[in-house]
């Protein structure tokens, strides 16, 4: 593991807990975040948002809003499995019967939706991070899920160069420089609290 992207996750990870920012212990995770519903919420209103009927999105407690507003907006959703051990979950947006708060958890995906072998093609993706910066720049929890995710909808065709690859984050998360490797996916749309960057 590159000894550079580790040091820069500890960073963040004690930067979001000695400032009470982290909802819960993140080390070793996607953080969770106070302002995790604020950002999900003005990517609710962008128009990227708004043109997208099928949205795939990470498992991550950070972005258990982005799920739920999924179904609210009657939109389609592909979840990634945790760590992908039962590979991705498929939730129309007709499944939850008013269960959208459940549905939205990992554990309510499971049952209210449906393991899928082939993916439809996808209008955006939405990764968790635990550090990001505005050049496109993205840093995981470190065992390459985000990446493998975002490399597999790219080599089957199933995202374009133009299909919004999306995270929410807290400002804290917003660093001025990752160091990437080839393997490595780039995001092209940050959402914070506060503001949308687009890449």
């Amino acid at each position: 593991m590159d000894n550079t992207k580790e040091s820069i996750r500890n960073m963040i990870w004690e930067r979001m807990e000695k400032s009470s920012i982290s909802i819960s212990y993140s080390h070793g995770r996607i953080p969770d975040f106070h302002g995790s519903i604020k950002a999900s919420n003005l990517l609710r209103n962008s128009v990227e948002w708004k043109d997208s009927n099928i949205i795939f999105v990470s498992p991550d407690t950070a972005q258990q809003t982005v799920r739920k507003n999924a179904f609210y907006d009657d939109k389609d959703l592909i979840m990634a499995s945790p760590k992908l051990l039962n590979g991705y979950i498929f939730l129309d947006s007709n499944c939850t019967n008013g269960n959208e708060e459940e549905a939205s958890t990992i554990k309510g995906a499971f049952k209210h939706g449906r393991k899928i072998i082939s993916i439809p093609n996808v209008d955006m993706v939405v990764e968790g991070s635990v550090a990001v910066d505005i050049y496109g720049g993205r840093l995981g929890k470190g065992g390459g899920y985000g990446d493998m995710e975002i490399s597999y909808l790219k080599n089957n065709k199933l995202i374009t160069s133009q299909t919004p690859v999306v995270t929410t984050v807290h400002e804290i998360q917003i660093i001025e420089r990752i160091p990437l490797e080839s393997h490595d996916e780039k995001i092209n749309m940050i959402i914070t609290p506060e503001r949308i960057l687009r890449i």
